[in-house]
Formats: structure tokens, C-alpha cells, sequence
């Protein structure tokens, strides 16, 4: 027999230890986004680029956004680590970001963005969910 009190408690683990994984993935995601912008700022040849897309912006541009978004992101990683309420407000407007950037990248690598968008919605979950009190590491 359940009670509400034993579900709640066994969903605010769950948010907790996915917002320990979203500080973690967070962090690995922005190190990524650093890397992946300076690849694209520099013009590698790493990017395969289509034709007739509709949001069609320059690499360059594109390096610029992913760049400042990952360094965002390592920042606010480290604030998940308290479960500190601007980090997770931050968090959650990141998480959206990387969605919106993630869903303009999909010709370019479908697959990737496809798995971004599916992690930045858990987390986003986890953030909206769980209580300071409750992670993991606080």
C-alpha cells in the first residue's frame, strides 16, 4: 500500500539524484558546447553544412552562440552542486536554451540533438521538481 507521503518522498529522490546527474551533465554538456564553439569559430571542417535550411545562421555565429552557452553552463553546473535556487532558475533557462539551439542544430547532427533535447527536458524535470532540502549533495 502507498501512501502520498512515501510517493512523494520516492519522486523527490528521484529529482534529487537527477539534479546531482543535470549538475554533472550540465557541466559535461557546457565543456562540449565550449569545445564544439571553438571548433565552429575557428572553421573547422568538422561541420557538414546543408543547403536550403531554414534557420541558416554562419558557423561562426553559431561557435559564438554554443561557446557562451557552454560557458554559462559550467558556471551554473557548479551552483547545482548547493541545489542553490538561482542555479536551478538558471538551470532550467539553460536546459531550454540548449533545447532551442539543439532542435536548430538537427540537420547538421540529428542524432546529438535528439539526445540533447531528451536530456535537457529530464533535467529541466529534476530542476522544477526537486526541493533544496532533498539532493544528494547538499
Amino acid at each position: 500500500m502507498t501512501t502520498t507521503h512515501s510517493t512523494g518522498s520516492a519522486r523527490q529522490m528521484w529529482a534529487g539524484g537527477l539534479t546531482v546527474f543535470g549538475a554533472v551533465m550540465l557541466g559535461i554538456t557546457g565543456l562540449v558546447g565550449i569545445f564544439r564553439g571553438i571548433m565552429a569559430i575557428a572553421e573547422d571542417d568538422v561541420f557538414l553544412t546543408t543547403a536550403n535550411y531554414v534557420f541558416e545562421f554562419d558557423l561562426t555565429s553559431w561557435g559564438w552562440i554554443h561557446l557562451i552557452l557552454g560557458i554559462v553552463a559550467v558556471v551554473v553546473s557548479f551552483g547545482l552542486y548547493t541545489a542553490a535556487t538561482w542555479a536551478r532558475v538558471a538551470g532550467v533557462g539553460i536546459a531550454a536554451l540548449v533545447i532551442i539551439a539543439n532542435f536548430l542544430s538537427l540537420p547538421y547532427y540529428p542524432a546529438w540533438s535528439i539526445l540533447m533535447i531528451a536530456m535537457s527536458a529530464v533535467i529541466i524535470w529534476a530542476l522544477c521538481t526537486v526541493r533544496r532540502d532533498d539532493t544528494a549533495l547538499h
